[in-house]
């Protein structure tokens, strides 16, 4: 059994580690990869890395064919996520829809039956509408996504849910929280790079700054294993799964474990510049009950544990 695993960055970097440690030889597929960076997360020694863009299908299907892959994560996002997608609509669109469409085609004409694609969390949150109390027919009966990354996620399960139905592949999406963890290079995602700030600056003795929104996170390690789990699973169907801390985190309950994970540290409320529409008052969670039932999935970082990891790794692996 060979798994491609396309994104090399903040959580499919760990999702490689895991794999690894099961004794399995994953591909490893990025369209920049960032081998200094991966080699801080997996021993590059231990899985094969690869060039590729989902946006090139042809090649694509090189790829799963060369290495004989059985199935797929798909982690492969646009930069700086709903805040990228909002700034730059058009790209963010093609790579998340029209790239895990690639994949998913890919996976049907290959005969891969499973192919676990990351969603997120947005799709709890930025919604609005719905004003028709769920009545078919009804112009207004179910909410939709206020941003273009939200949209983009949306568009995505539902594709992914029809090629479950009508093709045969065992689709999950996992509607990750807002993620961080240990992760040296680019990309990452708005959230997880404000909360690496953070501790940097924590870590130097520096102010470090925590926005000023309640915000519903996960630490990519758990992410990753919620991930793992969704691929290995015996009986998955085509199900949606909310994969994060399971609980809001709010600015003073972030700023609290901060303090705890490095004694000493200075915080201060602030949202960062252009970082407003990504960053919006949560008020509840995801239900994480069907990953827990399905998949087996409890979160093994609540925030100070993350963050108290967060800090261990960047000590040892200081920028």
């Amino acid at each position: 059994m060979t798994t491609l695993v396309i994104g090399a960055g903040l959580i499919g970097s760990q999702v490689a580690r895991i794999l690894t440690e099961q004794g399995e030889k994953p591909v490893v597929m990025d369209f920049a990869p960032q081998p200094k960076a991966l080699s801080e997360i997996v021993a590059l020694d231990k899985l094969t890395l690869v060039q590729g863009d989902v946006l090139q299908p042809l090649p694509l299907m090189g790829i799963l064919r060369t290495h004989n892959v059985t199935q797929i994560v798909h982690t492969a996002a646009n930069p700086l996520l709903t805040l990228g997608a909002q700034r730059d609509p058009y790209p963010a669109i093609n790579l998340n829809v029209m790239g895990t469409v690639n994949v998913l085609e890919a996976a049907r004409i290959l005969g891969i039956k499973r192919v676990v694609v990351s969603s997120s969390s947005v799709l709890n949150h930025y919604l609005e509408g719905g004003e028709d109390d769920g009545v078919f027919g009804k112009e207004e009966a179910f909410p939709r996504p206020t941003t273009f990354y939200s949209a983009t996620k949306q568009a995505v399960e539902s594709i992914g849910l029809n090629y479950a139905k009508w093709c045969g592949v065992e689709f999950a999406g996992l509607r990750y929280g807002a993620a961080f963890g240990p992760w040296s290079g680019n990309g990452g995602g708005g959230p997880s790079n404000i909360v690496r700030e953070a501790m940097r600056r924590a870590l130097a003795g520096e102010e470090a700054v925590v926005p000023p929104g309640a915000m519903e996170w996960v630490y990519s390690k758990d992410a990753a294993r919620g991930t793992v789990m969704a691929l290995q699973a015996k009986a998955l169907g085509s199900r949606i799964f909310n994969v994060t801390m399971g609980a809001i985190t709010t600015p003073a309950e972030m700023a609290d474990a901060l303090g705890k994970a490095v004694p000493g540290a200075r915080v201060k409320f602030e949202a960062p510049a252009g970082a407003g529409i990504s960053l919006s008052n949560r008020q509840s969670s995801g239900d994480p009950a069907r990953a827990k039932a399905v998949l087996g999935y409890e979160p093994q970082y609540r925030i100070l544990e993350a963050l108290r990891d967060l800090a261990d790794w960047m000590k040892r692996h200081p920028q």
